[in-house]
């Protein structure tokens, strides 16, 4: 080759085999190799579970931190349905099965947040199917929460929609253990229902009383029997009695009289007014 020729590169002769009787299997398996130059192998996916999480951290801070030990395919963090809280532990999937071991040997025991971090690898036979669904839906806190619901003033419609399906359901159950025989009796929601006040007239036939050797007399019964008996009559009428005229003297002189003279002038006033009744009836 002299200089002013260009060096061209000649194809690589095929391989052969040393017995040619078996050239023909020696060719299939330089091809198998062939292929598998070509197309890598692909990674087995592993999955790791987080628990004893500190309050605070969620599923961006849970991922930035992780991200530096591989790339993370997806990723769950366990919420309460009721309130959006966290639950305290979570679920992620690396994209290599050597990558979540070297994780969960690192990150198990790791004092984080004043808690220990649990982490395990979780085997691929006990990785259910639906674990991570919904792991790419954004997280939105519950607009009406059961804690909420349950708290909330409830208006007097309500409260009475609530005693009606109460009872109504309570009566059902009655019946259906009265069809298989069961004699059974109990209060239930019948029995908290209030019963209809008594009248005053009634109220006051009711004894007070305990049996207790000293009676109950609370201000609330005090006030009770005060309502019973009604507003008090008040009497505005004023009565001028006249006095008696009765002189010191005239008692003097009659405290000096004898028992003699005492019944004479009784005998006389006796005769006069004898008198006097038959004047006027002339």
């Amino acid at each position: 080759m002299t200089e002013g020729e260009s060096t061209v590169s000649k194809p690589a002769k095929s391989l052969l085999a040393l017995n040619p009787s078996e050239d023909v299997e020696f060719q299939k398996k330089v091809q198998q190799v062939k292929k598998r130059r070509k197309t890598p192998a692909a990674l087995a996916p592993g999955v790791i579970y987080v628990g004893h999480i500190p309050r605070g951290l969620f599923e961006p801070q849970i991922r930035s931190y992780f991200q530096q030990f591989g790339k993370i395919l997806r990723m769950r963090l366990s919420r309460s349905k009721k309130t959006g809280g966290s639950k305290g532990y979570a679920y992620i999937e690396f994209d290599c099965d050597e990558v979540a071991k070297i994780v969960a040997e690192t990150m198990n025991n790791y004092l984080m947040g004043e808690r220990l971090i649990q982490c395990q690898v979780v085997p691929p036979e006990k990785v259910h199917e639906k674990l991570f669904v919904g792991c790419k839906r954004v997280f939105k806190k519950p607009s009406l929460p059961a804690v909420g619901r349950y708290n909330k003033k409830h208006s007097v419609e309500e409260l009475e929609k609530t005693k009606a399906k109460l009872l109504s359901k309570e009566a059902k159950l009655r019946k259906r253990l009265a069809a298989h025989g069961i004699d059974y009796d109990f209060p239930g929601f019948a029995s908290q229902v209030p019963t209809k006040k008594a009248t005053a007239s009634e109220d006051a036939n009711i004894s007070v009383l305990s049996d207790d050797v000293t009676p109950v007399c609370t201000p609330s019964i005090l006030e009770r029997r005060k309502s019973m008996a009604g507003p008090e009559e008040v009497d505005d009428e004023i009565i001028i009695r006249p006095m008696p005229d009765v002189s010191f003297g005239e008692d003097e002189e009659d405290s000096g009289l004898s028992g003699e003279e005492e019944e004479e002038e009784e005998e006389q006033e006796g005769d006069v007014s004898i008198e006097e009744k038959k004047e006027e009836e002339v």
